[in-house]
């Protein structure tokens, strides 16, 4: 991946112009201040070019997919930062309320668990007794989503997030 490519203009207006309609299709909103939001889509795709992926703009990505997919946008974050805070972490998706104007969007604490934690909650979630059932449960980590079959959908019905998104859940 070439960490020096120029971001074109018209590459940014295109994943803008899709982040939009997927999100309004989904029942999620991209942040009314369009220059604002588009640098975030900018940071998304230099991002995409420096670690083949879309991590969160506005936070440290390692570099390791498997460690970064709970950062990866839309983050596993997403709705309960809007719930709390009406907008997620880098106000890329904010709520009814902010895109209405009768609120704005401020800083919000970091949500992501410490290395540590998540690791932690990963091995307990595969130590289960609820593992051994016929057939597994996936999670979608973005939305919550859940289907029992062989392995999880290639992309959520829900919110779109992809495969790799999607974890055992039981």
């Amino acid at each position: 991946m070439n960490r020096n490519v120029e971001i074109s203009s018209e590459a940014i207006d295109r994943l803008y112009n899709k982040l939009n309609r997927e999100a309004e299709q989904s029942g999620y909103h991209l942040n009314p201040d369009i220059m604002f939001t588009k640098d975030l889509v900018r940071g998304l795709l230099i991002n995409e070019n420096r670690y083949g992926y879309w991590a969160c703009p506005c936070r440290l990505a390692s570099g390791d997919k498997s460690d970064d997919l709970d950062i990866i946008c839309p983050c596993d974050y997403r709705d309960s930062d809007l719930t709390e805070y009406d907008a997620c972490y880098c106000a890329l998706y904010v709520s009814q309320k902010v895109l209405g104007g009768r609120k704005q969007a401020k800083p919000i604490p970091e949500r992501r668990p410490p290395d540590h934690i998540r690791k932690r909650n990963a091995d307990a979630i595969k130590s289960s007794p609820l593992s051994r059932l016929s057939l597994p449960v996936w999670r979608c980590k973005v939305c919550g989503y859940l289907c029992g079959r062989e392995e999880p959908p290639e992309v959520c019905p829900v919110c779109k997030a992809k495969k790799e998104r999607f974890e055992r859940f039981i």
